[in-house]
């Protein structure tokens, strides 16, 4: 069982950053495929961004591309997604995700085994 926690919401300013951070409780993370998925309120839970295991390959939902970034840090256990000029589109519960071993597609739901409790990001116009 491998638990994953979130941090780093909070308000933020249209414009503005935010850096959202994700720590899995077993170090064996080396091998997990990550990403983030958010969802804003009335909506299905969306993909944002994901990372394989090895971090050399990268995908982003087409919305966030340019502004956000994710990348890992195994000597932390962690998965961070930097976020750039929000916008109030943005606003939503962010959550990490980990799937065993390395990634299909990366992009749907599906494909995780384990899932953060999630964090709030709040963006002001």
């Amino acid at each position: 069982q491998v638990e994953l926690e979130e941090s780093g919401g909070g308000l933020g300013q249209a414009g503005g950053s935010l850096t959202l951070s994700c720590v899995a409780s077993r170090r064996t993370m080396i091998t997990y495929g990550m990403a983030w998925f958010r969802q804003a309120p009335g909506k299905e839970r969306e993909f944002v961004a994901f990372i394989s295991k090895d971090g050399g390959n990268t995908g982003y939902t087409q919305s966030v591309q340019g502004r956000f970034t994710i990348s890992r840090d195994y000597g932390r256990n962690t998965v961070r997604l930097q976020m750039h000029k929000l916008e109030p589109g943005d606003t939503g519960v962010y959550y990490c995700a980990a799937k065993i071993y390395e990634l299909l597609d990366g992009r749907f739901e599906r494909e995780y085994d384990y899932w953060g409790q999630g964090t709030q990001v709040t963006v002001d116009s």
